[in-house]
């Protein structure tokens, strides 16, 4: 396999006063392309507000940092108006139109990660937006606004032409913006930080996972999600999904190390990762990483809804279940090798301790 997979940092496409939406572009992570896969993060400032969009592709989004308002209209539906905090992840189906804002001081990031199989350009997401400098609208003549509106054309033009950002703007501080429903919550939103554990594996890691049975929507979405912490020093276990779906992460915090092996017993990926990189492992690559002193956390989505992998070290692999005759021969060992070999990692499972 010959693709770059090399970690990547994510790069401002526009901002101003408000805020600012950054992307990873599949010309400097190719598998993005390969994989049919948009990454992008959204970044208000107070008062910032990401004027109302909708998109060519199905979405996970991920709160990575502060609090804010989250408005969503699916097709048909009326308006929910979502508080959102640091954790929640939040499933956005084809045909959502959204719009996000910020009143706090502390700067609301929220990372978005999808399929793009039906976008535009594969590997990127193509926002379309209602109103500003880019607004769909603005394509259209005064003549055709008017009619569909039923609005003279003074208003139509006075309504088309009156926002001049582009994506996101600087509310007045005194603005008041739709109080949001902690209601509105049900049913889209999933706090990760919050949600019951998946794993929990002392002085190893801890896993969520969001998928059809906490977060039905996803299954719209058509992606399943997780988000881990792994202790410090400690290491996730060399595994891969047995679904034929690819593995999106990002390093939320912290530090570590990742070595991913293809076809042919080939490292393809062996790499130092830090805050703010996004790798996509290859469809049935073998993937492991293990933290640095201060651990590290990261969000993944998986292209499926229903998510499920194998781990090749710990109490729950194959190694546990082939005979040991079996063993003996494949590995080419003696029967004392061989008995060692299964008398290890039998407590142990997905995340190891580090060693005393």
């Amino acid at each position: 396999m010959d693709i770059d997979l090399t970690p990547k940092l994510a790069k401002q496409v526009y901002g101003g006063a408000g805020g600012s939406y950054h992307a990873w572009c599949p010309n400097e992570l190719p598998m993005l392309k390969e994989g049919n896969i948009g990454a992008a993060k959204l970044a208000l400032t107070k008062n910032g507000f990401a004027l109302p969009c909708f998109s060519d592709s199905a979405k996970v989004a991920y709160v990575l940092q502060g609090s804010g308002v989250a408005g969503i209209v699916l097709p048909a539906k009326d308006e929910k108006v979502i508080p959102i905090t640091k954790g929640d992840a939040i499933a956005l189906p084809f045909g959502f139109v959204s719009w996000w804002y910020n009143k706090e001081d502390t700067e609301l990031v929220v990372l978005f990660l999808g399929d793009t199989k039906t976008a535009h350009k594969a590997g990127s997401f193509t926002d379309m937006y209602l109103t500003g400098s880019n607004g769909i609208f603005t394509g259209f003549s005064t003549e055709f606004v008017s009619r569909a509106w039923d609005v003279d054309e003074s208003v139509a033009k006075t309504l088309v032409s009156s926002q001049t950002a582009k994506g996101i703007v600087k509310l007045d501080a005194g603005f008041q913006m739709p109080e949001p429903k902690q209601s509105d919550r049900d049913g889209m939103v999933l706090n990760c930080e919050e949600a019951p554990l998946d794993v929990d594996i002392k002085g190893g890691g801890k896993v969520v996972v969001l998928n059809t049975k906490n977060l039905p929507l996803v299954g719209q979405v058509g992606t399943g999600a997780d988000l881990v912490r792994l202790n410090g020093s400690a290491m996730c276990s060399p595994g891969f999904s047995v679904d034929s779906a690819l593995q999106v992460t990002y390093i939320v915090r912290g530090s570590g190390r990742v070595q991913v092996v293809g076809p042919d017993g080939k490292r393809i990926l062996e790499a130092h990762l830090k805050p703010g990189n996004l790798f996509i492992v290859p469809r049935f690559c073998v993937v492991s990483k293990i933290g640095d002193p201060d651990g590290m956390e990261w969000f993944s989505i998986i292209t499926t809804p229903d998510p499920k992998f194998t781990d090749l070290a710990g109490k729950v692999c194959p190694w546990k279940s082939l005979s040991p005759q079996v063993l003996q021969a494949a590995f080419n060992v003696s029967p004392d090798v061989q008995q060692h070999f299964s008398s290890k990692r039998t407590a142990e499972q997905t995340f190891f301790p580090p060693s005393n």
